[in-house]
């Protein structure tokens, strides 16, 4: 275990902590609840939006930008918009500054007041619908399909680095439709791209499903959502997308001609997935080692170390790792040759496991001598030396093994601490010694799950889509259930 971080089975939280700190991730700024991304953690984020942007992409979306702020009274449209949002809204309301008449500093200038108060987004949806009212007149202006990667801002009580943060960054679609059927296509289109993404990119297996009403997103008909477990046994939700109905057309007077020549509101979708995901890597992944990073989203898939025991011996050494980076590099393989001479090699070695890089190439003068390189994933921590000529087929293979790897390990952990139960005594343990995900039956009422979740601290998490029909009991009520629900505490 490294020195410095906190071990994972003792204090979960402070390990996780720890690592973000001492992997360079993030810090905690000045302003309170909010983060500085470091170039480490944001080239992670930059990998998330170029994988996504090119999924977006493929199933026809573009990129657009829309303001920071948002008039109050178009935030007041929606009812239940508003009301979902309302205790986590910043609002501005002076556009000025000015001198303190004693001298002491600055103050705002109280004549400088805006004659409308200006919200902060929290969420994009009033603001852009205002815009497709002027963009909108009949059905040939349909689909709009647009997604922007911006930053938000929930004014939240209680922060921590990547899982919840006043300000934070994300990207949300938001989609227009002549009909409700185009609407929900998308809707389950768009939670079907997160959960390939979070599977192939993230190595993280996830669970799809339906929200519950209590948990749905504010204005929202239906909510879909992808659900992950990580390692100390909590949910973290990590990507949703909304059938908002006709509700935020409505609000904004949104309308267009059909194709029969009917007025109609139009239909929409919005969807989301944020630096979160980052937290998710994270925690799903990290040992007591530091981050276990999937290769198809680290910032560096392979480091070179060199050895030596005099700097004589650094330029041939130097110059057979620049043949191994350049070739690599021309296969697509992110790569740093790392011959600062200000850290020995032991100390290195720790810093590239802490930083979770897949693969670690150590080249000597035996090394030069055998024509061979010493290679070890960070996965398995294995090592083993093979012909340096071989590296440019073993790497490529080695990083999907990794890959697929991580991925088997996070489901079968998940696999493991998933459990199927009809006795609240055993739900109740289960919680509060163990952890993990719980399918069990569910009377479908709010107040059964106010209860279940002021009792236990745990949540419907969804309503998986792939619940099998299965007659049976609540877990709390006792009353009739057709399907089992996703149940977990969660961050």
């Amino acid at each position: 275990m490294a020195k410095f971080l906190t071990n994972r089975e003792e204090n979960y939280a402070k390990w996780y902590n720890d690592l973000v700190i001492k992997a360079d991730l993030a810090e905690n700024s000045a302003v309170r609840g909010c983060m500085v991304i470091k170039p480490y953690g944001y080239a992670i984020w930059e990998n998330i939006q170029a994988a996504l942007n090119k999924m977006f992409k493929a199933t026809g979306h573009v990129n657009a930008y829309f303001p920071l702020f948002i008039p109050k009274s178009f935030f007041s449209r929606e009812a239940a918009h508003v009301k979902g949002f309302a205790k986590e809204c910043a609002v501005v309301t002076h556009y000025r500054l000015k001198n303190d008449e004693t001298g002491k500093g600055i103050i705002v200038d109280p004549s400088a007041r805006l004659e409308e108060e200006l919200i902060i987004r929290p969420t994009s949806e009033t603001i852009i619908w205002n815009s497709y009212k002027n963009w909108i007149r009949s059905y040939r202006d349909l689909p709009i399909l647009i997604n922007q990667w911006a930053n938000v801002v929930r004014w939240e009580m209680r922060t921590r680095l990547f899982l919840r943060t006043a300000e934070f960054l994300w990207q949300e679609g938001h989609t227009a439709h002549a009909t409700r059927e185009e609407a929900i296509e998308e809707t389950e289109r768009m939670i079907n791209v997160y959960a390939e993404f979070a599977e192939n990119f993230m190595a993280l297996p996830v669970i799809k499903g339906y929200k519950s009403d209590n948990e749905k997103f504010a204005g929202a008909i239906d909510t879909y959502a992808i659900e992950a477990l990580m390692q100390d046994g909590k949910a973290l939700q990590s990507g949703t997308s909304h059938f908002l109905g006709q509700n935020f057309a409505k609000a904004f007077d949104v309308q267009f001609t059909d194709r029969s020549g009917r007025l109609d509101y139009v239909w929409a979708t919005s969807w989301g997935l944020s630096t979160r995901t980052i937290g998710a890597l994270i925690m799903a992944h990290s040992d007591n080692r530091g981050l276990v990073l999937p290769p198809r989203l680290a910032p560096l898939q392979v480091v070179i170390i060199p050895i030596y025991n005099n700097t004589g011996q650094l330029p041939a050494i130097s110059g057979k790792a620049s043949e191994i980076k350049i070739r690599l590099e021309k296969a697509g393989i992110s790569v740093k040759y790392d011959d600062r001479d200000n850290n020995k090699p032991g100390w290195k070695f720790a810093d590239y496991e802490l930083k979770g890089v897949p693969i670690r190439l150590a080249v000597g003068p035996r090394d030069l001598e055998n024509n061979s390189v010493e290679i070890a994933r960070r996965d398995t921590l294995e090592k083993k030396t093979i012909p340096a000529d071989s590296v440019y087929s073993v790497i490529p293979e080695m990083l999907e093994e990794i890959q697929k790897n991580i991925y088997n390990k996070a489901l079968q952990f998940r696999n493991d601490n998933t459990f199927i139960v009809d006795d609240w005594s055993e739900f109740q343990n289960i919680l509060e010694n163990q952890g993990g995900f719980i399918m069990a039956h569910w009377d479908g009422t709010a107040e059964t799950e106010e209860k279940i979740k002021e009792e236990t601290k745990a949540t419907i998490r969804c309503i998986p889509f792939d619940a099998p029909e299965e007659m049976g009991r609540c877990i709390y009520s006792g009353k009739p259930s057709e399907r089992r629900v996703l149940f977990a505490r969660a961050y």
